[in-house]
């Protein structure tokens, strides 16, 4: 078999693959044994079936699956050995490429466009000024984040009237639009509205002021237009919501709102552990110390993002524009169109400058992410997700339970490794290029990303 490259041009080159009959006849032949000695058809004992028979029956496709494996592997291989930096995927040359008969032909040529990516120099340098934002932790921020701790440790109590963010239960009962109670018609005990969720305004006047015992009559299409609440809130399938009357009364039997935890010592020791904050002024430290650091976090990847823009407003080098194009309209075929590739074509082409940069950057200053450290940022994102339900204190066993079945799922361990590629260039990048410190207020830093956006 024989495996040719040749360029085109500096952007595109074209991969030649010669298969001949000795290159792929051993295995065909291997697999219609296969095919004969498993073969049970009328008329002959298992295994006795004529070879004759079976190539008539099976050769074609094991012809076809035999060679696609073989080109398939061989193109990998080659590309690897190569050290080919390819963008997308190798396509079926539209040029080159001869119609194949594999009724008549023995020996095949399979020919392949690829897009070749350009030789990247990455130069960063104190000449590369860049600003970083620092957020200030001020009295108006802590306060806010006070309150967010409040709102978390807080409890539910009983309420004696309806108020706009209570929950009220109570049962349902089916009305005829006349006002009638349905027999046999829908009836739900115990149900729950959340007054966060009810969408209509005549309806939240409705039950605001409403007490214990009160009995009213809602339209529950108007409450909750969306077709998923009202199937959850009834216990109905989707499809009793075109048929069924949404007239309910509803006979409320018990009100209940969230309270906010005192700023005291009961909830310090459910926020931080027993004794590790004892007065207010500690909280305020420590809520201080959480900001700063949380907001680092927002502002280095803030400088992340205008790095990103620096470098890839630096990228000079053309891209192998039409090969791109042809191969997202063929990877995503039915799925996007030459109209929505033209409107979002400048991103795409933008992304790929970064990641060739990225890849650079990694080339270059030998950056490198260990399992363990993805371990480690595994954990620490599934304890952030257990404080925000409250739970400061979270068994070691449990967090590595839970970080390793985050890890087993490839998009999220391809995520986790992202991360920390990113938080290593970050790092790099305050090494490297000059930056001008930047004390800012939440509204203001959060007002940028505004800005990118708009």
């Amino acid at each position: 078999m024989q495996v040719t490259k040749e360029n085109k041009d500096d952007l595109n080159a074209i991969i030649r693959i010669q298969v001949e009959k000795q290159d792929y006849e051993k295995d065909v032949n291997d697999k219609l044994k296969e095919y004969k000695r498993k073969a049970n058809m009328p008329g002959f004992r298992p295994g006795m079936v004529p070879m004759g028979m079976i190539k008539r029956m099976y050769y074609k496709p094991v012809l076809l699956e035999e060679i696609n494996r073989l080109v398939s592997e061989t193109l990998t291989k080659f590309i690897d050995d190569e050290k080919l930096n390819i963008l997308g995927e190798p396509l079926s040359s539209k040029e080159e490429q001869k119609e194949v008969d594999f009724d008549n032909q023995e020996n095949f040529e399979f020919v392949f466009d690829i897009g070749l990516a350009p030789e990247v120099e990455v130069n960063m340098s104190k000449k590369d000024k860049l600003t970083y934002y620092k957020i200030d932790a001020d009295k108006k921020l802590i306060d806010k984040h006070a309150d967010s701790y409040a709102g978390q440790y807080g409890e539910m109590i009983e309420g004696e009237e309806v108020q706009e963010e209570d929950v009220v239960k109570g049962k349902l009962s089916q009305l005829t639009p006349e006002g009638e109670i349905i027999e046999d018609g829908i009836t739900v005990d115990n149900a729950s509205l959340s007054m966060r969720v009810v969408k209509d305004d005549d309806v939240k006047k409705q039950l605001t002021g409403a007490k214990v015992g009160d009995v009213l009559q809602i339209d529950l299409k108007k409450a909750y237009p969306s077709n998923a609440e009202l199937t959850r809130l009834l216990n109905i399938g989707e499809e009793q919501l075109e048929t069924e009357s949404m007239f309910f009364q509803l006979t409320i039997e018990e009100i209940s709102r969230w309270k906010k935890a005192e700023i005291n010592q009961e909830m310090f020791d459910k926020a931080f552990g027993e004794g590790v904050v004892t007065s207010e002024e500690e909280f305020r430290a420590k809520l201080k110390e959480e900001i700063e650091k949380a907001y680092m976090q927002n502002s280095d990847y803030k400088l992340f993002l205008d790095l990103k823009e620096k470098l890839t407003g630096k990228f000079k080098s053309d891209l192998p524009e039409e090969f791109i194009r042809r191969w997202l309209l063929e990877s995503n075929e039915g799925k996007l169109t030459e109209e929505d590739l033209d409107k979002d074509f400048d991103k795409v082409k933008d992304n790929l400058k970064w990641q060739l940069i990225q890849d650079a950057i990694i080339k270059k200053f030998d950056l490198k992410v260990e399992p363990e450290e993805v371990e480690e940022l595994a954990k620490q994102q599934v304890l952030m997700q257990f404080r925000q339900y409250g739970m400061a204190n979270v068994p070691e066993e449990h967090l590595n339970n839970y970080a390793g079945e985050m890890l087993k799922k490839d998009q999220e361990r391809r995520r986790l490794y992202e991360q920390r590629f990113q938080e290593k260039i970050t790092q790099l990048a305050k090494e490297t290029v000059k930056l001008e410190e930047k004390k800012i207020k939440e509204d203001a830093f959060s007002k940028l990303f505004e800005d990118k956006q708009a």
